[in-house]
Order: C-alpha cells, then sequence, then structure tokens
C-alpha cells in the first residue's frame, strides 16, 4: 500500500519514537476519558513498550497512535487521538492505514480495540464488534494510579 497516496498535505507520519513529543501525548492522554489522570512517567512506559506513530504539521505533533503488540499474533490499538485543529484531514486513517501495512504486523490473527465513540472510522478498517464478549475478560483497575501499589513504585 502507498501510504503517500493518502498523505494530508504538509504533513509528515512517522514511526521514529525519537520524534514523539512526550508533552502533548501526556497532556492529551491525561484529560482523555479513557486515561484521566494519568502520570507521564505511565504514558513514558507504555510508549517504550510500544509500537507508536506520530503525525507532524510544522514539527508540532498533532496526532498518535499506540499499538500493543507481539509482532506474531496479537495486536491491541489504543491511545488514538488527533489534536482539535487537526481533526478533520484524514489523520486518524492515514495512522491506521500506516499501521495495517506496517510489514512487522502481517499476518496477525487478532487486532482489538476499544472505543466509545469512534466505531464508524474503525469499521473502514476491517474491525467489527465482537460476536460475543463473553469469551473475553478483564481485570479492571480504573484508578490504578491513585493506588498504594502504583504509589509505592515511584
Amino acid at each position: 500500500m502507498d501510504l503517500n497516496q493518502h498523505r494530508p498535505l504538509d504533513f509528515l507520519l512517522s514511526f521514529d519514537k525519537a520524534r514523539l513529543q512526550l508533552d502533548v501525548i501526556h497532556g492529551y492522554l491525561a484529560k482523555s476519558y479513557w486515561s484521566p489522570g494519568i502520570p507521564r512517567e505511565v504514558v513514558e512506559r507504555a510508549i517504550e513498550n510500544s509500537l507508536c506513530v506520530g503525525v507532524y504539521h510544522q514539527e508540532k505533533q498533532v496526532a498518535f497512535a499506540r499499538l500493543i503488540t507481539d509482532f506474531a499474533t496479537f495486536a491491541y490499538l489504543c491511545d488514538v487521538f488527533v489534536l482539535e485543529e487537526s481533526r478533520g484531514q484524514g489523520l486518524s486513517k492515514w495512522m491506521l492505514e500506516a499501521l495495517q501495512a506496517h510489514p512487522q504486523l502481517q499476518g496477525l490473527r487478532r487486532w482489538l480495540l476499544a472505543t466509545r465513540d469512534a466505531h464508524s472510522l474503525y469499521a473502514q478498517f476491517g474491525f467489527t464488534p465482537l460476536p460475543s464478549a463473553e469469551p473475553f475478560m478483564q481485570l479492571h483497575t480504573p484508578n490504578a494510579y491513585q493506588t498504594a501499589a502504583f504509589l509505592d513504585q515511584k
């Protein structure tokens, strides 16, 4: 897939973690509905252990997506965002195209994500609702960053 054919003008997409702007990423995620108050050091560790893609406009990061994967069978897409001033230009679609075309991600058995409000976006890329959530289980700790165990790590 030629990712440049869908490249929005004046934007750069990169998988280079050295380009990522942690202030932008943490600033967005800490206010998002899925990770409110997430500590900066948790975002740093998450990035370190994930495949990340960023989109930049004039050296400023304007979009981000993170993929947790073993590069063999499974990937979990998360932390996808486009800053307000850059929305409506196809940046989220561009990031998803780039991730799905990434050479190390070919042949995965399952991609998973959770979204509250972007189902139509992800459906364009082949994502469908789970036929049954019953096989899936979770251990959910919504206040994980306020627990004694987390605070003791610091």
